[in-house]
């Protein structure tokens, strides 16, 4: 067990939180194979690495990359 407080621990939480409450379990994936399953899931880690809108910047972080002139 870690110490009381490791922001660490917390910062995996919220992301696996994150990802159960707007990938897994928004969806169906009963009738989905293996294959299905793992390209919805990369498709859902790509738009959440660089799409969704992080509340810090007020943008998708590619789009705050891009304006800080970190990306073409």
């Amino acid at each position: 067990m870690s110490a009381k407080g490791c922001s660490t621990d917390s910062a995996a939480g919220g992301f696996f939180g994150r990802l159960k409450q707007e990938f897994y379990y928004n969806r169906d994936h009963q009738d989905d194979s293996i294959d299905e399953f793992v390209d919805a899931l990369e498709s859902y880690l790509v738009w959440y690495r660089d799409e969704r809108i992080k509340t810090e910047y007020g943008m998708g972080i590619r789009r705050h990359r891009q304006e800080l002139g970190l990306m073409a």
